[in-house]
């Protein structure tokens, strides 16, 4: 029971990291901007401004979006799934499809930090990357770890 309940916080930690990744604001930082996949903050006349993001490569940024939602809607629904399985599956079954959706998930958060590492910074001297950005990275590592988990987990057979 201990095992459970640890694996549905850790998952609900990492639906949570995934969404203040995808949402927030800092995974580009200078000391007059600060960008994160949807828009660009600056700082002029001491005011922060909204602006689009008009300089980044459109096909490369809407691919960071794109499955930057995609591994929130897969992890959210993982855990859906994974609670219809616990009533559901018989017992000694694995948790296959939960962890299937889960190392989707993981691949989709992968591909959206690994493409804004590549192709939307690579040539930036100035600035750095800022929180989102690192847990976009700490979420993937927690996504692997429940798909193993998920994949690797037998129901209980009592």
């Amino acid at each position: 029971m201990l095992m459970l309940a640890g694996i549905v916080v850790l998952h609900i930690t990492t639906i949570i990291l995934l969404l203040v990744a995808t949402i927030d604001n800092a995974w580009w930082i200078t000391d007059t901007v600060t960008t994160d996949l949807w828009g660009r903050w600056e700082l002029k006349n001491a005011a922060w401004h909204y602006t689009n993001l008009k300089d980044y490569p459109e096909e490369y940024l809407q691919t960071v979006q794109a499955t930057s939602v995609l591994a929130c809607v897969f992890a959210i629904l993982a855990l859906f799934v994974f609670v219809a399985q616990l009533f559901t599956l018989p017992k000694g079954q694995r948790f296959t499809f939960t962890g299937v959706l889960q190392l989707i998930a993981c691949l989709c958060i992968m591909i959206a930090a690994s493409i804004y590492t590549a192709e939307l910074h690579a040539n930036d001297t100035s600035g750095r990357y800022g929180h989102s950005y690192v847990l976009a990275w700490i979420s993937f590592v927690f996504t692997f770890l429940l798909a193993i988990i998920y994949l690797i987990l037998r129901k209980k057979s009592e």
